[in-house]
């Protein structure tokens, strides 16, 4: 990995955080997550229709991408009802990275040095290092399971999109056409779920909303072309230090309490991303 695609990867991760933090600020969770996916749907179907249209060969792969990331938002919005930012967060995030590297390792043909294969540990280490307050101190353990759905929902995306855009050619067409199918999937699933009351919203919720999709654009548009000129497990992994980005976010504009295991477990992360760069 070059120190450019580096550099773009860490830029993504906090516009990754970015984004989390602003969803969870809202009054409905479902309601931001909905606004986010409209707007971004609508961003994506504009720059979609002045680039070339997908071959049948790249369908599949932003059908499978579409899916991946309904459920994702799904799980993630109602974890996010569940518990905070710097529980959440690292959970859904954490387990993602280890179950790309098992299936890169397994599957594909992805060149990954001893040493990447060392910070992805020490980033998976620092996660649940992270994590563990869910249990410890005494918070709802509906956030688990939720958090660990977003989590396959996670891998499961990282491997479609960071394929299907090596078949697409253009990561710019396929993340494009990708938000405007994930708007056209997310849209009726969360109104079957949650009915028609998630529309009400007021101008702060649509503020919130359209800034997160914006910085969620940003950072997914950065990290499936990262997917195209590095090893996707390799990016998958490095792309966890939004998690960092996370409890610094929360530690400063937030007011949450920075206690010695969140301080271990963000110094964990920090040196597993260095290893990613030896």
């Amino acid at each position: 990995m070059t120190l450019f695609v580096f550099l773009a990867v860490l830029l993504a991760a906090f516009l990754h955080a970015l984004w989390n933090a602003l969803i969870k600020t809202g009054t409905s969770k479902v309601t931001g997550m909905l606004i986010m996916t409209v707007v971004q749907g609508s961003l994506g179907l504009v720059i979609a229709l002045t680039r070339p249209f997908p071959t049948s060969e790249v369908w599949p792969w932003l059908i499978a991408s579409g899916l991946f990331h309904v459920f994702y938002k799904l799980f993630l919005a109602f974890a996010y009802e569940q518990g905070d930012l710097s529980r959440v967060y690292p959970i859904a995030r954490g387990a993602a990275p280890l179950i790309v590297t098992g299936f890169s390792a397994l599957f594909l043909s992805d060149q990954i040095a001893g040493a990447e294969y060392s910070g992805i540990a020490l980033l998976g280490i620092g996660i649940a290092v992270m994590a563990r307050g869910a249990f410890a101190n005494g918070e709802s353990r509906r956030l688990v399971p939720l958090a660990l759905g977003s989590a396959v929902m996670t891998a499961g995306y990282s491997l479609v999109d960071g394929l299907g855009a090596r078949v697409a050619g253009d990561a710019v067409t396929f993340v494009a056409w990708l938000f405007a199918l994930d708007a056209a999937l997310f849209v009726p699933a969360a109104l079957a779920l949650r009915g028609r009351g998630i529309v009400r919203s007021n101008r702060q919720d649509w503020l919130l909303g359209s800034v997160a999709a914006i910085a969620s654009y940003g950072a997914y548009a950065i990290a499936v072309w990262a997917m195209t000129q590095a090893p996707i497990a390799l990016v998958a992994a490095l792309r966890e230090s939004s998690i960092l980005f996370a409890v610094l976010i929360g530690w400063l504009l937030f007011g949450d309490r920075m206690d010695r295991t969140k301080a271990l477990a963000a110094g964990l992360i920090v040196a597993g991303m260095a290893l990613t760069r030896v």
